[in-house]
């Protein structure tokens, strides 16, 4: 079960709209917490650890709706939103829609229309808490590997046979086998699939494409590694 609690933000200046969006919501068994303007959710420390989604007054004295929908943005904050205005203003509802709100609704808002958007706004929620938690292990997993398992796993997602990797590191076949079965092991990958979906989620794109210039030992002060003795002549 998800510890971190969820709660439904109502941010509007009209006190009436806030109570009764709180009763509505809470009727329906969700938690809420009220806030008279942009500037008091902003100060809030407990919003911004919450799960759950914001209601959000489009037209709001000081800080309006967009406004605020642009400060959560850029501090790292992309909890869904459900804009509400009581105009209907089409380009601010595209401006909304495309800076991430989940929904934009027309006051009098229907009971069930709000409804059913809360709770599209808190599977959106929940899906990207869930995507965020992966790639955080994922990342968590990435770095425990030493230099060199780090540039074999690089070359092993983008395609590069065991014998090809060796000869672009100038070492013997058999110690990149040794090197790929830590990835492996490190990674909690069960296959090459398996494999590559990690670094896709991890951001693989931004790395070495096949056939790229390695990075040179020196520079990762990754020692020459010496041949098996049972290879030497």
């Amino acid at each position: 079960m998800n510890a971190i609690p969820t709660v439904v933000y109502i941010v509007d200046d009209d006190p009436e709209v806030r109570r009764a969006l709180a009763r509505l919501l809470r009727a329906a068994s969700y938690t809420t917490r009220s806030f008279g303007s942009a500037s008091e959710f902003l100060v809030s420390s407990e919003a911004r650890l919450c799960a759950g989604c914001i209601i959000l007054d489009l037209a709001m004295p000081g800080l309006n709706g967009l406004e605020l929908q642009q400060c959560l943005t850029a501090s790292g904050c992309h909890r869904p939103i459900i804009f509400l205005t009581g105009n209907g203003d089409i380009s601010k509802t595209v401006r909304a829609m495309k800076a991430g709100a989940v929904n934009f609704l027309t006051k009098p808002v229907d009971d069930r229309e709000l409804l059913a958007a809360v709770e599209e706004a808190l599977r959106v929620d929940a899906a990207e808490r869930a995507a965020w938690s992966t790639r955080h292990s994922v990342s968590e997993r990435l770095s425990t590997l030493t230099p060199r398992e780090r540039q074999v796993f690089e070359q092993v997602v983008a395609g590069r046979l065991n014998k090809q990797i060796a000869a672009e590191f100038g070492i013997v076949e058999k110690t990149i086998k040794v090197h790929r079965a830590r990835v492996m092991r490190k990674m909690q990958a069960g296959s090459i699939v398996e494999l590559v979906h990690l670094a896709s989620v991890a951001g693989v794109d931004s790395w070495p494409a096949p056939g790229s210039e390695p990075l040179p030992n020196r520079d990762l002060n990754i020692p020459p590694e010496p041949e098996p003795e049972h290879s030497r002549q």
